[in-house]
């Protein structure tokens, strides 16, 4: 028990989880839904760009595998750099939540408008640049408010998070194609501009209406040596270095299975949209549960075998023939792909011990980010040896990732040392 003690104070364990105070209790619930609704919205767009509008980007514009690739990466380049300044702008302004969800979500109909009027490669690859921009806002001052108010409940809280977003993910390609079906997919992109914007004032209002619990503000400079301490800590870095490698085998699986089923099997986008929304459907019953399991036996226990039956499954995408086994095998995917992150959070929260909680958030999904080269790499591959091997790639990048987790070790959550106690 001793040495379990010395443990979580050396990784700076937050075991508060007996001790709330009513001020984290005021407004949790109302926030919690809040955040899921936004983060709902925010994945509506981002999924029905990228399972129905991308395909038809690449057949409209002509654009080999590997074009497709590095518009995807422009995207993601600009997110990290925005996610990284969101993190310190949340931390240092807590109560300003509320505005910066705001401005997320209305950032990311504009840029999509813009996009809407691309009509070639290069044009499109410098509209992915503002793309990569709204979206990117959203996670570190949503997260770091769920954080901060439930320390007894994190890795539950985070994937109820998580599970508002795959509900998007569920709706995005639904409402996309059929958008898709009277629109062609500029107008598509540019008729998103009004709904993206009265979502990010209903938002914004909701915020607005949750007590706020702001922290006490650092300087920069003490903001910059708390950032220090927390880099030099070596299961932070390896939980970044990991994460980077399971983004990268994840985002090339996204970016090109919707690829693979319209061009390679000619499956219509209606078809596509619900192949790839019944994996969400999965996901969203499986998040929290991953989450409640985290919480009780361990960030650990729940994500290595997690991560070994996700790279299997990807690589098993390179030989399902189509049918039920195609479809088997998507589904199945949708129990790991956006559960996994918010156990990661939850993990480099833990570690971080309740400090910088939306700067810890954007680091994880910064280093998301840093594998902005994934879709190149897995277009380069798709382009040479055919769209199915990308997905073996993708495998054994989740598979090498699985394998590093095995030897960082992660404190104990709240919860578990607060059954230590009793």
């Amino acid at each position: 028990m001793a040495r379990a003690s010395i443990l979580d104070r050396r990784f700076g364990l937050e075991v508060q989880a007996a001790r709330l105070t009513p001020e984290l209790k005021r407004g949790r619930n109302k926030l919690a839904a809040t955040v899921v609704l936004g983060h709902a919205i925010k994945h509506i767009y981002n999924s029905g760009f990228q399972v129905i509008l991308l395909p038809e980007i690449k057949i409209g514009l002509g654009l080999s595998a590997t074009e497709l690739g590095w518009i995807a990466a422009s995207r993601q380049s600009t997110g990290w750099f925005t996610t990284m300044g969101a993190g310190y702008a949340a931390d240092r302004f807590s109560n300003r939540a509320s505005l910066m969800l705001g401005l997320s979500l209305s950032l990311m109909g504009v840029s999509y408008f813009i996009a809407g009027s691309a009509h070639n490669f290069w044009m499109m690859l410098g509209a992915m640049l503002l793309v990569g921009i709204g979206p990117s806002i959203y996670h570190p001052p949503a997260i770091g408010a769920l954080s901060r108010r439930f320390p007894d409940r994190r890795g539950f809280a985070l994937s109820l998070h998580v599970a508002g977003g795959s509900t998007g993910e569920v709706l995005g390609p639904l409402v996309t194609a059929g958008a898709l079906a009277v629109l062609v997919w500029q107008d598509v992109l540019r008729a998103g501009l009004f709904p993206a914007l009265l979502g990010a004032l209903l938002i914004w209002s909701m915020m607005r209406g949750v007590p706020s619990t702001q922290v006490a503000a650092q300087s920069s400079a003490e903001y910059f040596r708390s950032i220090t301490k927390l880099l030099r800590n070596g299961a932070m870095l390896t939980l970044v270095g990991v994460t980077v490698l399971r983004s990268m085998g994840q985002s090339s699986v996204a970016i090109f299975l919707p690829v693979y089923l319209r061009e390679d099997l000619e499956y219509s986008a209606a078809r596509v949209a619900i192949y790839l929304s019944m994996a969400q459907v999965i996901g969203i019953g499986a998040q929290p549960v991953m989450g409640m399991l985290s919480d009780r036996f361990g960030r650990k226990a729940v994500i290595v075998p997690s991560m070994f039956g996700m790279g299997l499954l990807f690589a098993a995408l390179r030989y399902a023939d189509p049918g039920p086994q195609l479809i088997l095998t998507i589904i199945a995917m949708g129990a790991f792909m956006y559960s996994l992150h918010a156990l990661f959070i939850a993990s480099a929260l833990d570690v971080a011990g309740g400090q910088l909680h939306s700067t810890v958030v954007s680091m994880i999904y910064g280093a998301s980010f840093l594998g902005i080269l994934a879709p190149v790499l897995a277009g380069l591959v798709a382009d040479r040896y055919g769209t199915e091997n990308a997905f073996l790639f993708a495998g054994a990048l989740v598979f090498l990732s699985a394998v590093l987790i095995l030897f960082v070790r992660l404190p104990r959550t709240a919860t578990q040392v607060a059954g230590d106690g009793h």
